[in-house]
């Protein structure tokens, strides 16, 4: 393993923030930190990153792993311009040749704006500024803490094209939290915390299928004939339309099946990580 926590606690006064967490991070993997907010994920980064000591349990790396970190809030002087910053920081790594900070911003795309002053610039424009800052130390695992809050759907997806490749190319191993929970969709490992304990773990296909229900809605020209007919009950009913709350795709396929002479139209839409995430830590505001 690269990394690996081993009953990893922290506490502030009477207030557990992080209790008891193990987790195991492979090289070259995708791993996703999600749970509401105060529920211990940004904590728990910090433990894992080194920038708080656990009050109990334990970190492990492999040996001679270079860390990279991308802050949810920017760590870049804003009156500097993008090149001023990244060779700011490139000077405090020891052996990154010279030629790096103009290898890493034509890399992430950062020549057009490369002399323009951080704080003019947009927030995609940042983000990959502080994506590239990250990567100076070229590491072995990259760390990143809510990258996307804020951004439009367009420079979301613009980003996540972006780290999917410097995963590939680099053969990086990335560590996530994200409030933007299809973005965990992709992810190799996903834990969720909730109050500060583990409440699932797993693949993300793996969490959905056990967490998350998927919904079939149809439309009937005879709604009481149909329900009469159905083994599996409605969750809703309203008017001509019936809502199903189902446990996999093919009992939807039974229902359509069986019935179709009595459904003039359906939907259906899978279960989701947002599905997930809501049974599994409550649907309360925190």
């Amino acid at each position: 393993m690269l990394l690996e926590a081993k009953h990893l606690t922290k506490t502030f006064g009477s207030h557990v923030a992080v209790n008891g967490l193990n987790l195991q991070i492979a090289p070259g993997s995708f791993t996703a930190l999600l749970g509401p907010n105060g529920a211990g994920k940004s904590t728990t980064m910090n433990l894992l990153i080194g920038l708080t000591p656990p009050s109990l349990g334990q970190v492990s790396y492999a040996d001679q792993i270079k860390r990279g970190v991308v802050f949810q809030n920017s760590v870049l002087d804003e009156r500097l311009t993008v090149t001023e910053n990244l060779q700011i920081r490139a000077k405090q790594y020891r052996h990154v040749a010279k030629t790096k900070v103009a290898a890493v911003s034509a890399e992430l795309g950062l020549t057009a704006f490369a002399h323009q002053q951080y704080g003019t610039l947009s927030g995609g424009q940042k983000r990959r500024v502080d994506i590239a800052r990250a990567l100076l130390n070229d590491p072995d695992i990259l760390f990143l803490d809510e990258p996307t809050t804020g951004l439009d759907i367009q420079t979301r997806t613009a980003i996540w094209n972006l780290l999917r490749h410097l995963q590939r190319a680099r053969q990086l191993t990335v560590v996530l939290t994200t409030h933007y929970l299809e973005e965990a969709d992709a992810a190799d490992s996903v834990y969720i915390i909730d109050h500060g304990s583990l409440v699932a773990a797993g693949t993300a296909t793996a969490i959905k299928a056990r967490y998350a229900e998927d919904v079939l809605q149809v439309t009937s020209s005879d709604v009481d004939r149909l329900r009469g007919r159905l083994t599996v009950m409605p969750t809703a009913c309203n008017g001509n339309q019936l809502v199903f709350k189902l446990p996999s795709p093919q009992v939807a396929l039974d229902i359509l099946t069986t019935n179709r002479d009595l459904i003039t139209t359906f939907e259906f839409r899978p279960g989701t990580m947002d599905d997930a995430f809501l049974a599994l830590t409550g649907r309360e505001i925190r």
